[in-house]
């Protein structure tokens, strides 16, 4: 065998190789090309506001949310800010008591309307957090006044108190049931329980949006964590952030699991800025 023919024997083998690897991701451009993770970075770094699309219980999708963070904040410094839908925004206080040290984690457990998977998930965010002294925004609607829209409609929480509705986008909130995001989950539940089971949705999406743009400032960014699907197709967090300044510089990154995630699939496309993709076969962070 010739040197040439070794070396293409030697580099088809390499490639060989390389194809049967077990990606544990992939990440996409909006256009459904590969990108790496360096490209999504510089990216975020111009962001004023970037919207993490997660699904709340891969693993790979809180990896990569800690991953950014902590990239984020080697350039960014004092001048990040986290934020995520998995805590209310009554549980503010608790929170930031947390951070400064005054309660202890057992005290925001008992306090704090925590996610099942908070332990493994959420509560390395939070601790970065802590650690760094950042701020980090409890952005989510108190789940009650969610359910109020979901049983009797947007026009209930005129009734709460001015207290109560602090914790709340003001009123009247916009909905806009065109919003492919609100009638797809209109859809799917085949009309069971009418646009209020998509506006339950809005309200928390809007609510969202307000404590995002109530705690950003010129010059800072922050870095929202929420389910895929309040932001997917740059809707729902995205659409009523836009309504409150439209020249924002908003990245959002979109989460799906697909059988083979070499190429994203056409229904996929358009998810997001960035789309994180994983094997269906992804063991999971925790089972509802």
């Amino acid at each position: 065998m010739t040197k040439k023919c070794l070396i293409m024997s030697v580099v088809l083998l390499i490639l060989l190789a390389f194809r049967s690897d077990k990606k544990a991701y992939q990440l996409f451009n909006e256009g459904g090309k590969e990108i790496n993770y360096s490209k999504l970075l510089n990216s975020a770094k111009e962001a004023d506001i970037i919207l993490f699309g997660e699904l709340h219980d891969n693993p790979i999708d809180h990896w990569l949310e800690q991953e950014l963070t902590k990239d984020l904040y080697a350039d960014k410094k004092e001048n990040l800010i986290l934020a995520a839908e998995m805590f209310e925004a009554d549980d503010q206080i608790t929170v930031d008591e947390y951070l400064s040290g005054a309660v202890s984690e057992k005290t925001l457990k008992d306090e704090a309307k925590l996610w099942t998977n908070f332990p493994s998930d959420y509560k390395p965010l939070l601790d970065f957090a802590k650690k760094n002294k950042l701020r980090f925004v409890a952005a989510n609607i108190p789940r009650r006044y969610a359910n109020m829209v979901y049983s009797r409609g947007l026009e209930k929480l005129d009734s709460i108190n001015v207290e109560a509705a602090k914790w709340i986008a003001p009123l009247p909130i916009q909905y806009d049931s065109t919003l492919t995001c609100y009638k797809d989950i209109f859809n799917q539940a085949k009309g069971h329980g009418g646009q209020n089971l998509p506006k339950s949705q809005a309200v928390k999406d809007a609510t969202m949006a307000y404590f995002i743009f109530k705690n950003y400032s010129p010059g800072k960014t922050l870095i929202h964590f929420n389910g895929s699907y309040h932001s997917d197709h740059h809707q729902g967090i995205e659409w009523y952030l836009r309504k409150s300044n439209p020249k924002l510089k908003i990245l959002t990154i979109g989460s799906t699991e697909q059988d083979e995630i070499e190429d994203l699939k056409k229904e996929n496309l358009g998810l997001a800025d960035f789309i994180l993709c994983t094997p269906t076969s992804m063991s999971k962070s925790y089972r509802p």
